[in-house]
C-alpha cells in the first residue's frame, strides 16, 4: 500500500504574503516614516480643500445667494465631501494610490496582495475619520508604529496594508559559459582554486563592463595568470573569457552542489529517519 506523501510546510517570512495557490510572494511594505510623510501630503491637500469649500460658502452666504441657515449643513456635507467621500473614490478609482501615496511611491492593497476596493477604501476612510482627523493622527502613529507593515488602525480593520512600488531593478542575471569554452566546461578542474583567487574574479567578472579597457585587460591578464596554476586543463583562449568560463563553472557546480545536498536532506525527512544523518530512530 503506498504511503501517503508527508505535508508540505511553506515557510512564510514577515515580509512575505502567501496568496491562494499557495504561492509565497515577496514584497516591501512601506516604511513608518515614509507612510507618515505619504499622509501628511493627503491631509495637507484636505485642509487646502476644505479651506478653498469654506470659502466658496463664505461668497455664497455674503453674497446672499444662500441662505445663512443652509451653512451649517453644507459645512458639514463639506467635511464628509472631503474626509470620507473623496478618499473613497480616489483609493477605489486609482487601486489604493492617493497623491500623497504616488508621491512616496506606494499603494494600500489586500493582505493577500491584491487591489484594494470600495469597502476596503470605505473602511479606511470611515476610520481615518477618528484616528486622524479627530486624533490629529496621534491614534494611526501610534498604532503604525506598533505594527510589523506599518499598518494604521483602519488598514488593520480593512485588512490592507501600504506596499512599496517604486523597488531596486533586479541585478542583471549572471553570465553562463562562453560559447567557445562549452565543451571544456564539461571536463575542466576548477576545484583547486583558493577561496580569496576565486572571489577577486568573481568580482571581476561582475564589474568589467564598467572597467576602463586598459584597466579591464591588464586586470584580465593578472588574474588570469594566477589562475591558470589551479585550471586543467588550461584552454587556449583570451584571458577574460578564460576568467569567464572559470567563474561558470565554478558557479554551476556549486549550485548542483547544493541542489543534491536539499534533495538528499528532503529524501532523508521524507523516508521518516528520526535522526538528520539518515540513522534510524529508535
Amino acid at each position: 500500500m503506498p504511503q501517503a506523501s508527508p505535508p508540505i510546510v511553506v515557510d512564510v517570512r514577515q515580509d512575505e504574503i502567501l496568496t491562494g495557490e499557495a504561492v509565497a510572494l515577496d514584497v516591501q511594505p512601506i516604511g513608518f516614516f515614509l507612510r507618515a510623510l505619504g499622509c501628511l501630503i493627503d491631509v495637507v491637500l484636505a485642509l487646502a480643500l476644505l479651506l478653498l469649500l469654506g470659502l466658496t460658502i463664505s461668497w455664497l452666504i455674503g453674497s446672499s445667494i444662500v441662505d445663512d441657515a443652509v451653512f451649517p449643513i453644507l459645512l458639514i456635507a463639506g467635511l464628509v465631501l472631503v474626509t470620507i467621500v473623496l478618499p473613497t473614490v480616489v483609493e477605489t478609482a486609482t487601486g489604493g494610490r492617493s497623491l500623497g501615496k504616488l508621491a512616496v511611491g506606494g499603494r494600500v492593497v489586500r493582505l493577500d496582495g491584491g487591489a484594494s476596493g470600495f469597502r476596503q477604501a470605505f473602511i479606511r476612510a470611515l476610520v481615518g475619520l477618528f484616528e486622524i482627523w479627530f486624533t490629529a493622527g496621534a491614534v494611526a502613529a501610534i498604532v503604525g508604529a506598533f505594527t510589523p507593515r506599518s499598518q494604521r488602525l483602519g488598514d488593520l480593520m480593512a485588512g490592507t496594508y501600504a506596499e512599496r512600488t517604486r523597488t531596486p531593478s533586479l541585478p542583471p542575471s549572471a553570465p553562463g559559459v562562453p560559447h567557445a569554452l562549452v565543451h571544456w566546461a564539461t571536463l575542466a578542474d576548477v576545484a583547486r582554486l583558493p577561496d580569496r583567487l576565486a572571489r577577486r574574479t568573481a568580482q571581476f567578472v561582475s564589474h568589467a563592463e564598467s572597467m576602463e579597457p586598459a584597466a579591464r585587460a591588464r586586470v584580465a591578464a593578472s588574474l588570469a595568470s594566477e589562475a591558470r596554476s589551479y585550471v586543467a586543463p588550461v584552454p587556449a583562449v583570451d584571458p577574460e573569457t578564460f576568467l569567464r568560463g572559470v567563474v561558470a563553472v565554478r558557479r554551476d557546480r556549486e549550485l548542483r552542489a547544493l541542489w543534491l545536498e536539499t534533495q538528499r536532506v528532503a529524501a532523508l525527512t521524507a523516508g521518516g529517519s528520526g535522526d538528520p544523518r539518515g540513522f534510524p530512530s529508535r
